[in-house]
């Protein structure tokens, strides 16, 4: 009985190659072969190729291959533009390396950008699935979007407008996706024809559980998202978080700081490897922790316009004078990094201020953590409605926007919604809700759990495409 083999395709950039691995590690727990096929075109960001390496150093039964390719032939042209472009260049060198593995690979595990990496597998018969790294919602909302948005005006003219999309509670026209404001820009015209091109796949998996996104998976079953064709299966087997983060190597300091506070009294602030304020904001931040009267451990990076010139922070110059002296006994400030998917798990946690990345959400929903949302880019700001607003997980920053991201928050609102959660009956039953959610998710992923059958699913319709693609010839 042969074993299968996946090959995973991510898109550029190391935002895009780590959820990957953790599908990657989630097929090696079933006992499947898998290699993560990384492209690395010449104008590539150089950090893609240093954590390729540590990632694969770091998960010696995954197999990792960088792959040459060609550069965009446009280096003035939009990111969304470039890495599309490159991504299609890339297709002669993946065919090839499709074609020389020893066993052929069963399956082509896609990111959600890489849609021309769809024309190669056609060609070599090898049934292709996206990975969907972020929630059935935002799947729902963006395969829609080639559909709704030539009937209606640019996002960013639609302004406070609500826009309503299959699967999404009603979100304001400036809380979807930045690259998708303009219309008529490149960058739409990329994303849309990316959107649309995915429902060529055979079928989606998602970075989510059934319980947590029901609105989403009906609109998906319903086929109101995509109407002009069928729609490819969605198969939900998350939450897919980090379980074996710190379990290798030396600890953080600041755990061994965390350890000493009483449970459920630290307020944790990260925002990613994006998550950068001015100077302004950053005082702000500190004002409103210190009013609070409230635990916390905040990872802090240089402003924006500092992070060429000066990637570690000076602390004493960018927080206001004395700031650190007068917290030193109830909080801690790290510089650039803490370890995130420990902090959450930890016993001391009691509430998280959030970029409201996907990630970053599920390790909370799986730690019971309660967030405060404070979006930043991407799809971020999609997401903070379905927090608050559906999932019921999360209460929400107010401040200035630009887009659906927040780029100013008063001290006193800092303060007001750390006191929210932590001491008041909002907070209480905030807490609750998610501690519900957080047994949900656990009964999805034990042994007869909803993501467990819905793995099981994908992999008995993989071995009948498998079947029917190469006359019975492939067998699991």
């Amino acid at each position: 009985m042969r074993t299968k083999t996946f090959v995973l395709f991510p898109s550029l950039g190391v935002g895009h190659l780590n959820p990957m691995v953790e599908m990657a590690k989630h097929l090696r727990r079933r006992g499947l072969a898998v290699v993560v096929a990384v492209i690395d075109p010449p104008d590539n960001d150089a950090t893609s190729a240093d954590a390729t390496a540590r990632l694969a150093a770091a998960n010696p039964s995954i197999t990792f291959r960088l792959l040459p390719a060609p550069p965009s032939p446009d280096a003035g042209a939009h990111p969304a533009r470039r890495a599309l472009d490159a991504l299609r260049l890339a297709n002669p060198v993946l065919r090839e390396f499709l074609r020389s593995l020893p066993d052929a690979a069963d399956a082509l595990l896609l990111d959600a950008f890489c849609v021309d990496a769809l024309d190669v597998a056609a060609e070599l018969a090898i049934p292709a699935y996206f990975f969907f790294p972020s929630g059935a919602s935002a799947l729902a909302a963006l395969l829609h979007l080639p559909y709704y948005y030539p009937d209606v005006p640019s996002f960013r003219e639609m302004g406070m407008a609500l826009v309503r999309l299959p699967g999404m509670p009603p979100l304001r026209a400036v809380d979807m996706v930045a690259t998708v404001q303009d219309k008529e820009s490149d960058a739409t015209k990329v994303r849309l024809y990316q959107f649309k091109r995915m429902a060529e796949a055979k079928g989606v998996l998602v970075n989510s559980f059934d319980r947590l996104e029901p609105k989403a998976l009906n609109a998906l079953a319903a086929g109101v998202c995509v109407p002009d064709k069928p729609t490819p299966r969605v198969y939900c087997i998350g939450p897919l978080v980090d379980a074996a983060a710190g379990k290798n190597g030396e600890r953080h300091p600041c755990l061994a700081w965390l350890d000493a506070q009483p449970r459920q009294s630290v307020v944790f602030l990260c925002f990613g490897s994006k998550g950068a304020f001015p100077a302004a904001q950053l005082k702000d931040i500190a004002r409103g922790l210190e009013s609070s009267g409230h635990r916390f451990l905040w990872a802090v990076r240089s402003p924006p316009e500092e992070q060429s010139t000066s990637p570690e922070p000076d602390l004493e110059r960018l927080l206001p004078a004395g700031f650190l002296e007068r917290t030193k006994h109830r909080g801690m400030v790290v510089k650039n990094w803490a370890p995130q998917a420990e902090v959450v798990r930890h016993e001391a946690a009691g509430a998280f201020v959030t970029h409201c990345g996907w990630n970053s959400t599920l390790e909370a929903i799986m730690s019971a953590l309660p967030m405060i949302c404070w979006p930043l880019y991407a799809e971020q700001a999609m997401n903070r409605v379905l927090m608050v607003e559906e999932m019921k997980v999360a209460v929400a920053l107010d401040g200035g926007e630009v887009g659906g991201a927040l780029v100013a928050v008063a001290a006193e609102e800092v303060e007001a919604k750390v006191r929210l959660v932590m001491e008041t009956e909002e907070g209480r039953k905030l807490r609750e809700r998610v501690v519900e959610t957080r047994d949900m998710a656990l009964d999805a992923i034990n042994r007869g759990g909803s993501s467990e059958i819905a793995f099981d699913e994908f992999m008995r319709d993989l071995e009948k495409m498998n079947s029917l693609e190469n006359g019975g010839g492939r067998s699991c």
